[in-house]
């Protein structure tokens, strides 16, 4: 069996490591807001880039709060339109909604799968007021056109990082390109806690205080309320385990991207496309994408020669219950991407046998 990620695989690579650092968050006796959300916070702004990092519960929150932030400030107000691709996974557009801020909707490109930039100015209109993109799959999704459009609009540049750590744009870190960023740890990513974790990136001082407060229920001094807030703390043991993994990321991104020239050179099947290859420094391939018009045929034709699969994703956020009254919109090439989109095995772990065994089948199915 080739398993589409082993988590357990992946984590025994530093058990040692690991098991220090739970051991010294537990001899501290501290578990929340301590050095080791300190410490990682440092770490993580330098790695990025910015000036200011702030750690939250989660990528949702991240996405939530930087918005929000924009709104304590009185940059963005309820009604405002959001430029968000329409490909991405739902936590994008739920943070946009949730701040009663209105998503609009800009078709990928089929080429890359990224929000098409070509399309943005013509989205643009007098309540629009920030840009969201996604680095989806671990693909930039920036170019300085995009910089440009949004220095001439006023528009505010925020990026989706969930799952992008470690790519970059012309040297700049994604999470660095723009305004402010969110990004998430989910375990699955190429930088994964043991539980949820996200952080905020951002040069913005005001907005980083802003975003600090309103995490920890809107305060900024003990037993003082600036903000209605919420409850959005990162742990001590998912700080140091991240601050530890970091050192990694790099080397870890290059063992992916080692994997993904592999699959680009040995992948051969006519009935399959792969999105346009990019820039290493522009791809850390936290997914493999391909493409299949007969997909779900394809996937089960994998999982009977035991080789794991998943789709990113089968529907499209407008075409979701909780958006029902988006149901009847279509967004043609957004729509094909997630009838076809299928991601293979692909992380740090997987052997030159088991990559091997993925091409191979790829290639016999007929």
């Amino acid at each position: 069996m080739v398993k589409f990620l082993d988590l357990k695989a992946i984590t025994e690579i530093h058990g040692d490591e690991y098991k220090e650092v739970v051991n010294r968050v537990i001899d501290s006796g501290w578990f929340l807001q301590g050095n080791e959300n300190k410490q990682f916070e440092s770490n993580y702004t330098k790695y990025i880039g910015t000036e200011h990092c702030i750690a939250v519960a989660n990528g949702l929150d991240a996405l939530y709060l930087l918005m929000r932030g924009y709104k304590e400030l009185g940059i963005m107000k309820d009604g405002d339109e959001i430029i968000v691709p329409a490909n991405t996974y739902i936590a994008t557009i739920i943070a946009i909604t949730r701040n009663n801020l209105v998503p609009v909707l800009v078709e990928p490109t089929w080429e890359n799968l990224e929000i098409d930039i070509d399309k943005i100015e013509e989205a643009i209109t007098p309540k629009t007021k920030g840009v969201m993109i996604v680095h989806l799959y671990g693909r930039v999704a920036y170019n300085d056109k995009l910089g440009e459009i949004c220095k001439k609009h006023n528009l505010k540049l925020m990026e989706d990082c969930a799952q992008s750590h470690g790519c970059a744009w012309k040297g700049v870190k994604t999470g660095a390109l723009g305004d402010a960023a969110a990004h998430s740890f989910y375990p699955g990513k190429n930088l994964g806690a043991f539980g949820d974790a996200g952080v905020v990136t951002t040069n913005d001082a005001q907005l980083a205080e802003v975003i600090r407060a309103l995490a920890n229920y809107g305060s900024q001094k003990k037993y003082v309320f600036k903000y209605v807030g919420m409850n959005s703390r990162m742990s001590e043991l998912d700080a140091a385990v991240l601050d530890m993994k970091l050192k990694y990321l790099d080397e870890d991104n290059k063992k992916r991207q080692e994997l993904a020239a592999y699959y680009y050179e040995h992948i051969t099947n006519p009935l399959i496309t792969l999105p346009k290859r990019i820039a290493d420094e522009n791809n850390v391939y936290h997914q493999f994408p391909i493409l299949c018009e007969r997909r779900d045929e394809l996937q089960e034709y994998l999982k009977e020669n035991c080789i794991q699969t998943l789709i990113h994703y089968p529907i499209p956020p407008h075409k979701q219950e909780c958006y029902k009254e988006w149901n009847s919109r279509s967004y043609p090439i957004t729509e094909s991407i997630h009838a076809q989109e299928l991601s293979i095995p692909m992380n740090q772990v997987i052997s030159a046998a088991e990559a091997e065994e993925v091409v191979k089948v790829l290639n016999a199915f007929k």
